[in-house]
């Protein structure tokens, strides 16, 4: 099932502070081939009608270099970012003009996997929102104070993107919140009272935040070339 069109806004606005590397994360090169591009080249693969990538404006002239060299036959909207995520994919909503349904995605997860974005297209075009997300493997404590409690790991899941939803249902939940520290987008449309529907994520689909993330995304886009 099909409603719209399908859009998708990648938020690459991180500066990869817990990496020790003076490039932005979403620059850094797996095999001599920017992490952005391999994210991008997932959806463009997915069939997606409305590519808008956010970041922040002192790299565009970064990103200009690279779509030159590696997707210049695609057609990318550039938006600036904002001051949070929050800000920023609120930003790239701006430039969703049309019914239809948008994938959210990080910009530094950039093994998702092209079936994982088209699941997440269909099962939102059913249920208004699918939200990419794998089970714990390992066992869990919440801390309290200097103690800690078990917890049972099958009730909790780990969130990733894409998280894609009808395009009117995100762009109200955004434009109801005021409170810029939500840090995925579940939690945006959750706070304004809509149910919110999980799929299978992809342990595969992990987010580069430290160097170790990194060889780890070189080792399974080797395992799965475009």
């Amino acid at each position: 099932m099909t409603v719209g069109r399908r859009f998708a806004v990648v938020v690459a606005g991180g500066q990869g502070t817990r990496m020790n590397n003076e490039v932005p994360k979403q620059f850094i090169e797996i095999s001599g081939k920017p992490v952005l591009v391999y994210t991008l080249e997932s959806f463009f693969r997915a069939d997606v009608d409305v590519v808008i990538l956010v970041m922040a404006k002192n790299h565009f002239e970064r990103w200009a270099s690279i779509k030159e060299q590696w997707l210049s036959k695609h057609s990318i909207q550039i938006v600036e970012g904002g001051d949070s995520r929050f800000d920023s994919v609120r930003n790239g909503l701006e430039c969703v003009d049309a019914p239809g349904i948008v994938a959210i995605h990080d910009a530094a997860r950039p093994c998702v996997p092209t079936q994982l974005i088209n699941a997440g297209y269909k099962a939102a075009a059913v249920h208004k929102s699918a939200i990419a997300a794998v089970a714990l493997k390992d066992s869990i404590r919440e801390k309290t104070g200097s103690t800690s409690i078990a917890r049972d790991r099958s009730n909790y899941y780990l969130m990733q993107t894409p998280q894609t939803f009808d395009v009117d249902l995100l762009k109200k939940a955004y434009e109801s919140a005021s409170d810029s520290s939500f840090t995925d987008d579940a939690s945006v449309v959750d706070f304004d009272g809509h149910e919110i529907h999980l799929i299978e994520g992809s342990y595969q689909n992990i987010k580069i935040t430290t160097d170790e993330d990194l060889d780890l995304a070189k080792l399974f886009l080797s395992k799965n070339p475009a």
